[in-house]
């Protein structure tokens, strides 16, 4: 819960005040919010390397504008090795992601489905890369709490069309 609260100070204190993030709700270790043209339910790993200069999350986003509905975006805890494999796994499932640089999302709209029907009803959720200097990065995330956070952030969405 304090990771939560934590997370909503954060964010709302990094928004520009143009586009300030609305907090819809926090459900356990995960946030949903709502900013000008787009809607989102995140949470910060419970485990991770010690972050240098960005935070690391995991988020579903909602773009109505674009026709972006439920995309996965993980921000990395370390800078990904060129080359290396991302691989996101929800309990016994494996998914490899396209990385670049501290970013990684699902390869195509089919598997960001998949993904989000994994993480309605799967129990942990781990990002898994060798960072830049060769080290194992694994991030670790506790589902409890992110389908309410996405159902949140798709219905704030749907709503604002």
């Amino acid at each position: 819960m304090r990771g939560a609260i934590l997370l909503l100070i954060f964010l709302n204190l990094a928004a520009p005040a143009e586009a300030q993030r609305q907090p819809l709700g926090i459900f356990f270790q995960w946030g949903a919010f709502e900013e000008e043209g787009r809607c989102f339910a995140i949470a910060e790993p419970e485990r991770s390397p010690r972050p240098r200069d960005w935070k690391p999350f995991a988020s579903i986003g909602y773009w109505p504008g674009q026709g972006v509905r439920g995309q996965l975006h993980i921000r990395l805890s370390r800078q990904k090795r060129e080359g290396s494999a991302v691989l996101l796994k929800i309990d016994d499932r494996t998914w490899q992601l396209i990385g670049d640089g501290n970013n990684a999302w699902a390869p195509d709209r089919p598997a960001d489905a998949e993904i989000v029907a994994a993480m309605r009803t799967g129990v942990d959720m781990t990002v898994e890369t060798r960072s830049d200097r060769g080290a194992r990065v694994r991030d670790y995330y506790r589902l409890r709490g992110a389908a309410t956070a996405i159902d949140a952030a798709a219905v704030a969405c749907a709503r604002a069309r």
